[in-house]
């Protein structure tokens, strides 16, 4: 071997040794990798290597300038782009850095960690379409196993059984391919089975810990199964090892809007805003966190931006919309009214400016107009919900045949004994926002928001019953003493992350919790339950005119809302039987009228002293991330208590289904 071939070989050693390094010693390998440049100046693999050993240590000004002028230099090497389109991430220039994969991925189209990188990049800045391609890409490049190869190229075709199929087979022989497990929970999630795609994910990591795209999966995951804390963590995990990656930093704002964190929020927010200035959707988060956060000028101007941006964004007319307090000029009502002209656009644009429009022309007092526009965006919306009336009677109505006299006289006494927790039930756009406002007032209660644990932990005695035909509350009486215990201990555990102080009591005013009544009496009995109630007709309505971020799918439809309504009556007229004096009624009408006085009520039922600041809510300035955020920030605007009436000429199907118990209101009818 000549000398020349000798060096060649030596310095192929030293750069193999040096790459070694880069996981195990990175400031080791920035030793080495300067030492080879010192033998060989401007050696391309070098000088990457120094650079990735930069980043790892933080020095991410030097590497970006090295990185930029190798990826002048080497212009056909996709390692070089693949790494200087993290250095241009990191450097906050997230659409070079799109370009930068992009090019990565002409020169190769397999690499792996390149198309998870632009998936994550493309669905920051709100590409779905795109994204979800590039995340399929990654899948199908991730592996090099024959029958994965299979499964990745189903799954790429949208053949779900036959993916699932395949994988399931290979499963069987080799249990533990965590790439195939990873596949595995992505087809869970397509398909709507969360809870199995948790349980993929937790056991790909338990496998390998260090399997970064999986953990991604997983706290996303987590955040959809609205297991918060648990999502909070796992992003900690991540953002400790890259905390500058977009898709990570995205979702930890999402997620902490969702636990009230909205400052901080905010914070992410208008960092990936410098980064990605002209992305309609990230401008659209925003502009909800800064609305919870009280900052209405600037959400008013965020959304605004989205529509400066994406002149079709229908849900950002809709936000604005959803202000309550906010009145469209005559030329952005024109504006909707031309969009809606257009046959091409999406159904979920459509709906937005509809509802949109409905509220424009009711602020107009246009109400002909208004209610076909609110028809319209129901007509649409409940095309694409799954709502059985019936079906859901009966399970609402399941409570009543269960849960008797007899067996909460059997369970006294059993729970967890605190009463940190005030409950506020009923019915969506019934005035709870307002009671917690007024409660959140007073010096001894902290409001939080609509908090998902008391569903989560119903779906979880569901899942965990050794009866597998029964329901959920018939698993719930055969608990011990000691498992009601737990119950509520794990409810006040995983409600920690919602607590910002120390007071001794927090609200939780998740409506639908008044299916769980049985559920919250026996694991907290000494927790306080408010039902918010509300005219019938004035609470279905104005169901009826709001579209929800998520959940409610029976307000799409006069006679859905109108018999969901009605069997929210009848059982609480249940409750009111079997637990007498348990649960404190409300009546909006009578709060409107009467102010102090139920005020007074309210607090005395509660077991807190009167407080004159809770006649002032409204200069209560804790985070409301509700549709009555607005509103709860006035005096009580008394002219909406019969706004309905303005709609009675269209509202028989509505009138119909409530029949008397829109009759007797606010008494309570007899039910069989």
């Amino acid at each position: 071997m000549n000398s020349s071939s000798q060096a060649i070989s030596s310095v192929d050693l030293a750069l193999s040794h040096t790459k070694k390094l880069l996981d195990l010693a990175p400031k080791k390998a920035i030793e080495q990798a300067n030492e080879i440049l010192a033998a060989s100046p401007n050696h391309p693999h070098a000088l990457l290597l120094l650079a990735i050993g930069l980043r790892k240590c933080g020095e991410h000004e030097q590497a970006h300038i090295i990185l930029t002028s190798l990826a002048k230099s080497q212009p056909y090497s996709a390692e070089v782009h693949y790494h200087y389109a993290l250095s241009l991430a990191e450097s906050g220039l997230g659409l070079d850095a799109i370009a930068a994969l992009k090019h990565t991925l002409s020169l190769n189209p397999k690499h792996t960690e390149a198309w998870r990188m632009l998936g994550d990049h493309l669905h920051t800045i709100g590409e779905s379409e795109a994204a979800d391609s590039a995340y399929k890409n990654h899948v199908k490049t991730s592996t090099n196993n024959p029958a994965l190869m299979q499964a990745a190229a189903a799954l790429y075709g949208q053949h779900i059984p036959e993916a699932e199929a395949l994988l399931r087979k290979h499963l069987a022989q080799s249990p533990t391919d965590v790439v195939a497990i990873r596949m595995l929970a992505e087809i869970a999630s397509r398909v709507g089975r969360s809870g199995d795609a948790e349980q993929l994910l937790f056991r790909c990591l338990e496998l390998s810990p260090g399997f970064t795209a999986a953990r991604q999966n997983y706290a996303l995951v987590l955040y959809r199964n609205n297991k918060l804390n648990e999502s909070i963590e796992q992003l900690d995990t991540l953002m400790a090892e890259d905390k500058l990656y977009p898709g990570n930093r995205n979702l930890r704002a999402v997620v902490l809007s969702r636990i009230g964190d909205y400052d901080e929020a905010v914070k992410i927010y208008e960092k990936l805003l410098s980064d990605y200035p002209k992305q309609a959707k990230i401008w659209h988060s925003y502009g909800h966190a800064l609305k919870a956060a009280g900052n209405q000028k600037k959400s008013i101007d965020s959304y605004k931006k989205c529509i400066e941006l994406t002149p079709k964004y229908g849900e950002a007319y809709w936000s604005l919309a959803n202000l309550k307090t906010f009145r469209f000029t005559e030329h952005e009502t024109n504006t909707m009214l031309a969009h809606l002209e257009n046959v091409d656009l999406s159904d979920h644009d459509r709906y937005h400016f509809e509802f949109a429009l409905g509220k424009a022309y009711e602020d107009s007092k246009n109400f002909k107009e208004s209610f076909d526009h609110y028809h319209n965006a129901n007509s649409i919306r409940k095309k694409s919900i799954a709502h059985n009336r019936k079906a859901t009677s009966v399970k609402t109505l399941r409570s009543k045949d269960i849960y008797t006299k007899q067996i909460f006289r059997d369970k006294k006494g059993l729970g967890f004994p605190a009463n940190d927790p005030i409950f506020i039930i009923g019915m969506p756009r019934a005035g709870s926002t307002l009671l917690e406002q007024i409660l959140s007032s007073h010096s001894l209660v902290e409001g939080t928001m609509e908090l998902p644990e008391v569903i989560n932990i119903a779906t979880e005695i569901r899942k965990n019953s050794s009866m597998p035909e029964s329901n959920y509350h018939e698993t719930l009486l055969s608990l011990n003493a000691s498992e009601l215990h737990n119950l509520g201990e794990k409810y006040l555990e995983r409600t920690k992350i919602q607590r910002k102080s120390d007071k001794p009591y927090f609200i939780d005013k998740m409506p639908n919790n008044f299916t769980h009544i049985g559920l919250i009496h026996m694991m907290l009995p000494n927790a306080k339950i408010i039902d918010a109630r509300r005219h019938p007709m004035s609470c279905c309505f104005s169901g009826y005119k709001q579209h929800f971020a998520r959940g409610q799918s029976f307000s799409y439809n006069l006679k859905d809302i109108g018999q969901y309504y009605s069997d929210y009556v009848n059982l609480m007229a249940h409750f009111d039987q079997v637990l007498p004096d348990r649960i404190h009624r409300v009546f909006y009408e009578n709060m409107v009228e009467n102010t102090e006085l139920e005020i007074r009520r309210l607090l005395a039922y509660c077991g807190l002293p009167f407080e004159e600041q809770c006649l002032r809510f409204f200069e209560n300035e804790r985070p409301v991330r509700t549709p009555s955020s607005e509103q709860v920030r006035s005096p009580i605007y008394k002219e909406g208590v019969n706004q309905w009436r303005n709609y009675e000429p269209w509202l028989d199907d509505l009138k119909q289904t409530l029949g008397n118990v829109a009759d007797t209101y606010p008494e309570t009818p007899t039910f069989n």
